[in-house]
């Protein structure tokens, strides 16, 4: 299988992906007082059928507003098996945003039917594809969505996959923990960003931390948010401590000591130092570096 990396835009932080409806005027000018690393414009499941135009065109002056500093700005369309979809992608298109975020996506075949629409539309090839996995279809196709070279992000779609495949929302998410390591497998081989998905319960900031907290631990690179009150906690826990950034310049100058003095076993806090670590401590420095930066 041909995988295709983008180091650049892996480095990019993106621990808080906030979803904003499009068409809540409010919530598009909160979002830009928000610390969120990146926004999600929703035209699909926030926005009301009688709205999904006034929507699109709020959505595009957002991206063009200049008014959100920092923050990586995309599109989540509806899908073009909706009355909206096509319409969506090609406004979307020429509005400027980084990517669009497709939803339900089943094949690599929706991808490239995507990506000739923008080409079609007018989008620059700087614009990306985040595919939203999100249906058992889409875990069983996920290797080659993600090794797609317009796919940029992977967004897993934990309620719509909970709900195609009957299983429970409980806490610790054990039924789908399983379909989610796929997923976080094939965005790994091909190099790409992986983002988990929603908790629902945005008054319990307890059960949202732990559940970021699993998954960092297993592999991903940020969430998906529904409410401006996760943001913070989701921030804090994808982000290097002091302690983790200070452990991983001490590895690097221990390991580099090591090779120079041509010893064979390289220790540091009593701990065996290999090369993986070497990797994952050069990774923790870049990406505090990356929020630093922002």
């Amino acid at each position: 299988m041909t995988t295709h990396s983008d180091n650049s835009a892996s480095l990019r932080p993106r621990r808080s992906v906030l979803y904003m409806p499009a068409a809540n005027e409010r919530a598009l000018e909160k979002a830009k007082t928000l610390p969120a690393d990146a926004i999600i414009f929703d035209l699909e499941d926030a926005v009301a059928p009688d709205a999904k135009e006034s929507a699109r065109v709020n959505a595009c002056a957002a991206v063009a507003s200049g008014e959100y500093g920092h923050r990586e700005l995309t599109i989540r369309c509806n899908g073009l098996d909706t009355p909206w979809g096509a319409d969506d992608l090609a406004a979307a298109a020429k509005s400027g945003a980084s990517a669009v975020v497709i939803p339900k996506v089943s094949s690599v075949e929706t991808i490239e039917l995507v990506s000739s629409i923008l080409r079609a539309s007018g989008a620059p090839e700087s614009m990306n594809i985040w595919a939203m996995i999100e249906t058992p279809t889409a875990i069983f196709d996920v290797r080659h969505i993600a090794a797609h070279s317009r796919v940029t992000v992977l967004v897993m779609g934990t309620n719509d996959l909970a709900r195609e495949l009957r299983a429970r929302l409980v806490p610790g998410r054990q039924p789908l923990v399983p379909h989610l390591a796929v997923a976080l497998a094939a965005a790994r081989e091909a190099g790409k960003v992986i983002l988990d998905g929603v908790y629902n319960d945005v008054k319990d900031l307890d059960g949202f931390r732990a559940e970021c907290v699993q998954g960092a631990e297993m592999g991903f690179d940020g969430k998906t948010l529904i409410h401006p009150s996760q943001v913070e906690i989701a921030n804090d826990v994808w982000a290097p401590t002091a302690d983790e950034v200070d452990h991983a310049r001490r590895v690097i100058a221990a390991f580099q000591e090591g090779l120079a003095d041509g010893r064979g076993v390289i220790t540091v806090d009593g701990r065996m130092i290999e090369n993986l670590h070497v990797e994952n401590a050069r990774r923790a420095i870049a990406t505090a570096d990356a929020i630093a930066a922002l």
